[in-house]
């Protein structure tokens, strides 16, 4: 009886962990600049491993929109950078934990980082810094400020919009790489 019991708990605890469904972050490989391309399935957005250095928000808004990259003989020209408004376009949420914007997710659920620590996870990442990040959500009822996100510390709030802080670049969508033809004929 002890057996059977014990038994039933170790499967009812693999079928728990089998059902979680988990997004994950997936390193998709480098563009012919050597900047990796990390696909987050959860948010269905590719994130660009390349941080820019300190601008104000419009040039770093101008800089993500007019960013091409070529990937697998495909070229993305429909970048942005991220958004501040929670998944269900609700917000922006102001202060830490702020999980529903894109950065904020990213910090802290896809990269496992803790509110008000330091940028200690970044996965695939080998250009996300320590830092203020613009975002691309202008602040409402502030002409003059943006959103904005810290890695350092998980911290979201409104930036007055000449400062100068980094930016990344994220699409909506997967970048997807063709498959070799060797494959397609098999």
């Amino acid at each position: 009886m002890k057996r059977t019991i014990i038994l039933a708990v170790m499967v009812a605890m693999v079928m728990g962990y089998s059902m979680q469904s988990e997004a994950a972050l997936t390193n998709l490989g480098t563009d012919d600049l050597g900047n990796r391309l990390i696909y987050d399935s959860d948010l269905d957005i590719t994130w660009y491993d390349y941080t820019r250095s300190y601008d104000t928000w419009s040039n770093q808004v101008g800089w993500a929109y007019g960013l091409s990259v070529t990937f697998g003989g495909n070229t993305y020209d429909d970048w942005r950078l991220p958004t501040a408004l929670n998944q269900d376009g609700s917000g922006p949420c102001s202060g830490y934990n702020c999980i529903g914007s894109e950065m904020g997710h990213l910090y802290y659920t896809e990269l496992g980082n803790v509110s008000g620590g330091p940028l200690s996870n970044t996965g695939d990442f080998q250009n996300l810094r320590d830092e203020w990040y613009w975002s691309g959500t202008q602040y409402s009822g502030i002409p003059l400020s943006a959103w904005a996100f810290n890695t350092s510390g998980g911290y979201q709030t409104g930036y007055n919009k000449g400062g100068r802080l980094r930016a990344i670049a994220v699409r909506s969508g997967l970048a997807v790489v063709p498959e070799p033809i060797s494959s397609i004929l098999f």
